[in-house]
């Protein structure tokens, strides 16, 4: 089906272009109304517009579909436009100026241009856009803000290379960058491994992931809480499109992620910190469900996707709301604020249940669908993997709950969330209730549901039944876990300070690699330099007046440095002429 359809990030890009203009001429106010009417406006639209609605252009020449609907890339416009007006909202209710709403928004318009393409051409060019979008989010707010958005844009640089070039050699083969063109994913030996590693930075794979808490704890309070949403779920959509079919290797690396990111979490007293290293633990059951395939195993996936961004917003919402209120991003700086902030203590406690996958909280529903899917496929050890996991996200946010909420009082008064504060996170917060309690409701947006009885759901011949007795058992077995590994763990955890991440060896690497290879290619300059102008002046004198050039000794005024530099550029453009004949 071909419509005259318009991408749906084209109001949410002009209403970024037009904020800072409105916002300076007519104040905050009508500049993030705007912006909440732009991003809202995506919901009922992706959700009208047919499934299989497209529209093909060209893109530098080659063929493209800027905008694709089908049942993946609807689920990601209607929870991104959402939760990009709730975070519009929040913004404007924090103190966010319109400038940097501007930012956001075109960070959202260019994540929607991404899931809605529906070619490999079209992907990789909203991708590369997204990174610089997010990165000047970051940037804009200065400070020690400034630093993590360069390092953010050199990791996220590289990993759009590795994907682009994987594009490149996925066209190759097949002839074509449309998704229709290989059913299968990424074609050929070496396109679906330089995918892997290009996405596995957007997702957070083991050692590829130190850029998540080293940059969302940098900026606004506002700005963290679109950072927690595109950028890592576009990742995820991207590993299936390149894997549709599944892949094991990609599937374990969930596991692993899950199981790290929990354990760093736990050990950070940072509050965003820890939320930032529970995005990569989140983002493993996804990228887990991808690598399994299968109908229950992708809903599963897609689920957490949806899932994991209202609960994750939320989480930033309410822990932005303490750091607003306190000035305080420490645990060991806060202590007992539940007392002074029911609504946002409230809201707290049901992102964290979501998150942690308690029965009756969305996050229950979606991560068992991975874990299930898992057992049935009896990957045994990721299984045990994903409830590791589980445990871990028990006792992450005890802990974070624990310091923040409950224990201990905070010196002096604060005020709990404002009303614009309130009203996205209540809403929020009642939709994660809605979708845990009320399956159905996130079934009728998941891919492979075939048919839905009661609370359960059939995927492909697969059933899932959310509630059965041994699910449940499994969800209070991991909390209860949960709570007992806190109260062993209470007094070492405290005395925990601040752990190192594989960026201590990277950051460096990259700062003194850098610089040495800008002094070598400096000094091999200035020698290629030196040999030329001598061996340049010597020809001159040898063609001007040969005879007396000759008796004078021509090749004893060629010193040793000209003949090494000589030498060197010899070597230069000998691997030069290797390269362009390979």
């Amino acid at each position: 089906m071909v419509d005259p359809v318009l991408p749906p990030f084209v109001p949410v890009v002009l209403a970024a272009l037009a904020l800072p203009v409105v916002g300076k001429y007519l104040g905050r106010g009508p500049a993030h109304a705007l912006g909440i009417l732009a991003t809202a406006v995506v919901v009922p639209y992706v959700w009208l517009v047919p499934e299989g609605a497209h529209l093909p252009t060209l893109l530098f020449g080659f063929d493209a579909v800027l905008f694709n609907v089908d049942v993946f890339s609807r689920l990601m416009g209607l929870i991104f436009g959402f939760i990009g007006a709730a975070a519009v909202a929040y913004s404007w209710a924090s103190d966010a100026d319109a400038v940097q709403t501007a930012f956001a928004l075109s960070y959202v318009g260019t994540s929607l241009g991404a899931v809605f393409g529906g070619d490999w051409l079209t992907l990789i060019f909203f991708w590369e856009l997204m990174a610089v979008t997010s990165t000047l989010l970051v940037w804009y707010y200065g400070g020690e803000a400034v630093r993590a958005a360069f390092r953010y844009a050199l990791l996220h640089g590289i990993g759009g290379t590795l994907l682009l070039g994987a594009v490149i050699w996925h066209f190759a083969e097949v002839g074509s960058f449309l998704f229709s063109a290989a059913e299968g994913g990424m074609a050929g030996p070496v396109a679906p491994v330089l995918a892997a590693l290009g996405m596995g930075v957007n997702v957070g794979f083991v050692g590829l992931h130190a850029w998540l808490p080293d940059t969302y704890p940098r900026p606004h309070v506002a700005a963290s809480v679109f950072l927690c949403v595109f950028t890592t779920k576009t990742g995820v959509y991207g590993l299936f499109r390149a894997f549709p079919e599944g892949e094991l290797a990609v599937a374990y690396m969930g596991g692993a992620m899950a199981v790290f990111g929990a354990s760093m979490a736990l050990l950070q007293n940072d509050m965003r910190r820890l939320l930032s290293y529970h995005i990569q633990s989140q983002v493993g059951y996804m990228v887990a469900g991808v690598g399994i395939a299968g109908h229950l195993a992708t809903a599963g996936a897609f689920g957490h996707v949806f899932n994991h961004i209202l609960y994750k917003s939320l989480l930033f919402m309410t822990v932005g709301v303490v750091i607003y209120r306190t000035g305080q991003e420490s645990l060991k700086k806060v202590g007992g604020l539940g007392r002074q902030m029911p609504i946002t203590a409230i809201t707290f406690f049901v992102a964290a249940l979501s998150i942690a996958g308690f029965p009756g909280f969305n996050g229950f529903v979606s991560k068992g669908m991975v874990i299930v899917a898992a057992h049935y496929k009896h990957y045994d050890l990721l299984w045990y993997l994903l409830l590791a996991g589980g445990v871990g996200t028990f006792l992450s946010f005890i802990k974070l709950g624990y310091y923040a909420f409950i224990h201990g009082e905070y010196e002096g008064t604060v005020k709990d969330a404002s009303l614009g504060q309130s009203v996205p996170m209540v809403a929020v917060a009642g939709l994660c209730i809605l979708f845990g309690l009320y399956p159905p409701a996130l079934y009728e947006i998941l891919p492979g549901i075939t048919e839905v009885h009661g609370l359960d759901a059939v995927l492909g011949g697969t059933e899932f039944h959310p509630f059965s007795f041994s699910h449940l058992i499994e969800g209070v077995a991991l909390a209860a876990a949960g709570v007992i590994g806190f109260v062993l763990l209470k007094t070492p955890l405290s005395r925990v300070g601040k752990i190192p991440d594989v960026d201590r060896l990277y950051n460096p690497g990259a700062l003194y690699g850098t610089r040495g290879l800008v002094v070598g290619v400096t000094e091999l300059y200035a020698a290629v330099d030196r040999a030329a102008v001598g061996l340049t002046r010597a020809t001159i004198r040898l063609v001007r007046d040969p005879r007396t050039t000759l008796d004078q000794g021509l090749v004893e005024r060629v010193t040793v440095e000209d003949t090494i530099g000589f030498g060197v550029l010899l070597v230069v453009v000998g691997l030069a002429a290797a390269v362009v004949v390979l």
